[in-house]
């Protein structure tokens, strides 16, 4: 039976002033969805391209389109993982065929991955970076929220991460440098991290210029974002990481990333599962590694002005598994 294959490219609006990192602000999400229908089943997955690492909407759209006839005669998501590399396009697909599957079978794809019934978990909410002043407006209004993500832009971040604290004394902290710190401003940033009693750090040195990671002591959580894509990265991170960022949109999809999880728990790696900044159907296959993380970070819907219908529900920080009818 033939499958039919649609890609589609969408924008969704970001809420307030937009969301900014240290490589810069954003006022849209941009995102690829593709549908699969076979039988009268309909399976959908979303990615978003990542320009970091050399994404597009219009790149990844075409990375689809050039084995679009192999998933039409039944490429199923075993040959996908060597049809396609690890990355955004191949994340749209995978999550895509793991919708179908379940759909097709009737029950969920939690059940079809071997794990037991979703529960809701508490996700970080991020938030973006900016001066210290606006930072402490930002973080006053998200006092009540568990868990924030701090993004960060190297040199100042030790008086961001002050005002942050300052403002939300009860809040668990994570800090997000996105590869911005350097020699310059690496043991004030840290120095002030322990101060605040921050809980993880994610990424503070770029890819590839992170050896300083492996002859430190530190007294926080040191976590790879960008230096960890797939499984195979996973050993050699050992030196340097005490966790690792798990985010299916680097990993190339579910499958890969339920691989991930497993062999990072086998590498004692605390695991976190995070996101880009994407719509609900983005985070739906993520909430299925959620299950076990040791940190959450799938809040791309909260910083939405608009998602999709139906979408992953929240009380505050609380997530709820998505309806069936959106993913799984």
């Amino acid at each position: 039976m033939m499958r039919s294959v649609e890609i589609e490219t969408q924008r969704f609006r970001i809420a307030g002033e937009g969301f900014a990192i240290s490589r810069g602000r954003r006022t849209h999400a941009e995102v690829v969805k593709v549908v699969l229908t076979e039988g009268g089943a309909r399976g959908q997955g979303e990615c978003v391209p990542y320009a970091r690492y050399g994404e597009s909407v219009e790149s990844v759209s075409e990375q689809i389109r050039l084995i679009q006839q192999a998933i039409e005669q039944g490429l199923d998501r075993k040959g996908l993982l060597e049809a396609m590399p690890a990355g955004a396009a191949r994340n749209a697909v995978d999550c895509a065929l793991w919708d179908l599957e379940a759909k097709k079978a009737g029950k969920g794809a939690a059940k079809l991955a071997g794990l037991p019934s979703l529960t809701p978990v508490t996700t970080a909410y991020t938030l973006s970076v900016d001066t210290p002043e606006k930072m402490a407006g930002a973080a006053a209004d998200a006092a009540e929220r568990p868990l924030l993500k701090v993004k960060l832009a190297g040199a100042g971040d030790d008086e961001r991460i002050a005002a942050v604290r300052e403002n939300a004394p009860r809040a668990t902290l994570i800090v997000d440098a996105n590869e911005a710190w350097d020699e310059s401003c690496f043991e004030i940033n840290m120095a002030a991290c322990t101060r605040a009693g921050v809980a993880l750090i994610e990424q503070p040195l770029p890819a590839g210029k992170d050896r300083l990671l492996a002859e430190i002591e530190r007294s926080v959580v040191i976590c790879a974002d960008e230096s960890l894509h797939t499984s195979a990265d996973l050993a050699g991170l050992k030196d340097r990481y005490d966790a690792v960022n798990i985010k299916l949109d680097k990993a190339g999809g579910l499958t890969e990333a339920l691989t991930m999880a497993r062999l990072a728990r086998e590498l004692e790696f605390k695991v976190m599962i995070g996101c880009m900044l994407g719509t609900s159907l983005a985070m739906a296959p993520s909430f299925l590694i959620a299950q076990t993380a040791d940190f959450v970070d799938l809040d791309g819907p909260l910083l939405l002005a608009e998602d999709r219908e139906p979408p992953i529900r929240f009380d505050g920080s609380l997530m709820h598994a998505p309806d069936p009818a959106l993913w799984g």
